[in-house]
């Protein structure tokens, strides 16, 4: 499909996928802080009001990636070449397995929930990082023994309870998790744990 940008004279009827494409605009705009939770709930029940184009555009006009008309309706491969965000509002999303950690990334959790186990992760090298924004939702992380975390994130009425070093990740080059970012009547948690395989 060609996708047709948004016009605010569009008479346009807009298509779920329409909808779909804004809220990810939105849900990208609250990982990087250009919204607060509550704005980005309502901006979010807007989108799923619209019923034209035009319903659109005021809705996004104000965030970067609405800058170029046709941003919003952007195909969703021109977008997987940026920085990598898992965002799980009113849901949940999880990792685990063989999957490929990238080098940084944002998880987001508004009223929502994220799992992720590193234990059999491909990882990008000897660091990860990771910055958690949990607004009334929580990050689960598994990591495995040898692993060090190091946390400089904060809670405002939320909790961050964060595994010490095991003996494996006190070595000098153990591989290093970095945690950084806020919640917000939400958690961040952090556990070390034996792979199955190790397991006797």
């Amino acid at each position: 499909m060609d996708p047709q940008a948004f016009n605010t004279n569009s008479r346009l009827r807009a298509s779920d996928a329409d909808r779909d494409r804004a809220a990810a605009v939105l849900n990208e705009a609250l990982a990087e802080g250009r919204l607060t939770a509550e704005e980005h709930s309502e901006r979010l029940d807007s989108i799923y009001a619209a019923k034209t184009h035009a319903d659109l555009v005021p809705i996004l006009e104000d965030l970067p990636a609405a800058q170029s008309a046709s941003a919003a309706l952007e195909p969703a491969q021109a977008r997987r070449g940026r920085a990598s965000r898992i965002i799980a509002v009113f849901g949940s999303a999880t990792r685990k397995g063989a999957w490929r950690v990238p080098p940084s990334s944002t998880v987001v959790t508004v009223f929502g929930g994220a799992d992720l186990d590193l234990r059999d992760a491909i990882l990008p090298g000897q660091e990860v990082t990771i910055r958690a924004v949990s607004v009334f939702g929580g990050l689960s992380i598994t990591a495995p023994p040898e692993m060090r975390v190091v946390d400089s994130g904060v809670a405002i009425f939320g909790g961050r309870d964060v595994a010490g070093d095991t003996a494996e990740s006190g070595q000098p080059d153990a591989p290093v998790l970095r945690l950084s970012g806020a919640c917000v009547f939400g958690g961040v948690f952090v556990t070390h744990k034996e792979r199955k395989t190790d397991r006797h």
